[in-house]
């Protein structure tokens, strides 16, 4: 990775080698990712709607990005942010992780009337639910990136080996950007024997292609039946999608409710904070766990401030905990830290941030917790603890 630690120099003549690759990661980006790799849909995308105005998707009553406010600082383009990333020198400087363990292999299924979450990093977690195995936006990939060589680095190593992951009954992806929409990883589920996803509108192509047999392409509040327990609905979110220069909201975005007799799982996705929240509550009431990101997130009085941050696209940790109030959630488990780093955030900044939050909000630390990769998180018709695993009836 291009990212340099706080104070070093870089001498000119690698400047320019550097600024040399990045045009050359450029035309890669042209001519390998434009077209059936970018995941663009079909012609047919559904019928006119509040989040889709028969050419692109959008999010309902939003902006986005807006523009800021009188005086600040306009906003840069995203190659700037590009051209920052490769050549900058101010960028928190994240830890070296060696030797991270990794959790024991999960159970093969759980029962009936138990949910067992394990976090794998960033967005990925293997969700168990009444019988039924899913894994959230899966990426083992040491980057998320179109090519293997450059682009955003993993920190830590997934919590679960890949070999050890119990049969998937369903991968579901709630949106083509490169930290959610993995395709080497894809392939491996495929070759690995898994027959099926459920991913949001226009990604269905791009899902088929890593031969995977089966891929349910839903709008937000359309169905699928896993089995005669299990039914994963998908929900809306504040977000965006892209994966080339041109493709920008030409699929959907969203998140995703798995609803079983042990009760209601949410995972979000990447999203902002909004008003579907609230919908969600509604109609999916009550929500047993919810998975929410919060990060990328930098304090303002940092050395090294953010980029303005965009609630209505990505959470911080005080969003995130709005919107756990706003679900009404059991537990909520915090998403999207500590694994990549994606924005000018520090590795810790999400965590202790979130801690202070809560503390503020009067609300119990254990109602909205950030377990490592790999440490599982179980529940029965309540939240039990970390390391309840016969408690809820899980054997090994």
């Amino acid at each position: 990775m291009f990212r340099r630690g706080p104070g070093r120099i870089i001498p000119s003549h690698k400047k320019i080698a550097v600024l040399l690759f990045c045009l050359a990661l450029i035309c890669i980006l042209v001519f390998a990712t434009h077209g059936a790799d970018s995941g663009m849909c079909a012609d047919d995308k559904g019928p006119i709607s509040d989040h889709f105005d028969g050419e692109l998707f959008i999010n309902p009553g939003v902006n986005v990005p807006v523009p800021p406010p009188s005086g600040e600082e306009p906003k840069r383009g995203i190659s700037w942010w590009i051209l920052r990333w490769v050549v900058g020198n101010d960028w928190p400087k994240w830890p070296e992780i060696k030797d991270t363990p990794h959790g024991k292999p999960t159970a093969a299924t759980v029962p009936k009337g138990s949910v067992l979450v394990t976090p794998v990093g960033h967005a990925t977690f293997l969700i168990q639910i009444d019988g039924i195995n899913l894994l959230t936006d899966p990426i083992w990939s040491q980057r998320c990136s179109p090519v293997s060589w450059i682009g955003p680095k993993r920190y830590q190593e997934p919590g679960i080996i890949f070999k050890d992951l119990p049969p998937i009954d369903a991968v579901l992806v709630s949106h083509n950007h490169y930290d959610h929409l993995d395709l080497p990883t894809l392939k491996s589920l495929a070759a690995k024997g898994v027959q099926h996803a459920i991913t949001t509108l226009g990604n269905r192509d791009l899902i088929l292609s890593t031969d995977i047999p089966t891929v349910d392409e839903l709008d937000w509040w359309q169905s699928v039946r896993l089995s005669k327990d299990v039914t994963v609905t998908v929900v809306p979110a504040q977000h965006f999608s892209s994966r080339t220069l041109w493709d920008r909201n030409k699929t959907l975005w969203g998140g995703f409710i798995v609803s079983g007799p042990s009760g209601n799982v949410y995972y979000s996705g990447d999203t902002g904070y909004g008003p579907h929240f609230r919908e969600i509550a509604r109609r999916f009431s009550p929500i047993s766990v919810a998975i929410l990101p919060i990060a990328p997130y930098r304090p303002s009085n940092a050395s090294e401030p953010p980029h303005r941050h965009y609630p209505e696209i990505h959470m911080g940790p005080a969003e995130a905990v709005q919107a756990h109030l706003d679900l009404r959630a059991g537990l909520s488990i915090a998403a999207h830290f500590q694994v990549f780093q994606l924005g000018i955030d520090g590795f810790d900044d999400a965590r202790n941030e979130l801690k202070l939050i809560l503390a503020k909000r009067d609300l119990k630390a254990d109602v909205f917790i950030t377990p490592p990769p790999g440490q599982p998180v179980v529940l029965t018709s309540r939240f039990v603890d970390m390391k309840g695993l016969q408690k809820a009836g899980v054997n090994r």
